[in-house]
């Protein structure tokens, strides 16, 4: 009882925090968005920000940051920062949306170090508040899945950091899952840590470098211009070398072969919810 007290405790602390942060921006100037002019003086802007859930929100929510970014860099940092901590720690979907969001906002490199950096350490904010609250819990809700996870991981403890690249690499159990689990499956901290920072760069990658397109895209000429080509192979090579050295070294050095068969059986439960 008194873990799930000091988890709502926690989650009740880190919503208001972020409410009150989303809701008190300091003004825009009305060159910082679409202006409305009464004569000559200058309008002052303010907006309701939200999470983003479909990619008409995300350019939209994209415009606006990146033209308040002018004149509160600062804030928009701090902004961005508690929101991908926020989801990230409390294990909320919507990762992806979010890393397109750094790229397009702070642009392909500066997003990509940031979506590293926010994703490994709200990773490990998960992985400490689950150890802190919600082991017992963890196991009670997810039985089957936790001794599948603890079975694969003493059969690979041998090659343990390269079992949780693959884990990674290749999602056949959701990143959410697997920063509450490790808790409970003992997984060294250090561990954890380098295994999400390095085990995550491809998919960080490919959403920062898609959120900076969508972001210059403006036409279909911009489309099918070399320069988003080369960035769109680019991607293709950063999302299939990784992963293709990961599952050759795998299938001489690791033990996943049930964790397949565990993720076909998943797939009629996510088509149904």
């Amino acid at each position: 009882m008194r873990s799930l007290v000091g988890l709502a405790a926690t989650v009740a602390a880190a919503s208001v925090y972020l409410y009150l942060l989303s809701t008190h921006l300091p003004p825009a100037d009305d060159h910082l968005g679409p202006a409305t002019q009464e004569g000559d003086e200058p309008v002052e802007h303010h907006y309701k920000l939200k999470f983003p859930s479909d990619l008409d929100e995300l350019r939209e929510l994209a415009e606006m940051l990146k033209f308040y970014k002018q004149e509160h860099h600062g804030y928009v940092l701090l902004l961005f920062c508690s929101a991908y901590l926020y989801k990230q720690s409390f294990a909320i979907p919507g990762s992806s949306f979010l890393n397109m969001l750094a790229g397009a906002i702070f642009g392909p490199w500066e997003g990509l170090a940031l979506a590293c950096l926010l994703t490994t350490t709200g990773s490990t904010f998960c992985y400490l508040l689950s150890s802190a609250f919600g082991k017992q819990h963890v196991v009670r809700v997810f039985p089957e899945k936790v001794a599948l996870l603890q079975r694969k991981v003493e059969e690979n403890r041998s090659s343990l950091f390269f079992f949780l690249l693959f884990l990674r690499f290749f999602p056949m159990t959701p990143n959410w899952f697997l920063n509450i689990t490790c808790p409970v499956l003992n997984i060294p901290m250090s561990m954890f840590f380098f295994s999400v920072l390095i085990g995550l760069i491809p998919y960080n990658f490919i959403c920062v470098r898609t959120g900076a397109i969508l972001s210059e895209i403006h036409s279909l000429d911009d489309i099918f211009s070399w320069g988003t080509l080369a960035q769109l192979l680019a991607i293709a090579l950063v999302a299939l070398v990784p992963g293709a050295l990961i599952k050759r070294y795998s299938r001489g050095h690791l033990k996943v072969a049930d964790m397949d068969a565990a993720r076909e059986d998943d797939r009629p439960e996510r088509k149904r919810r």
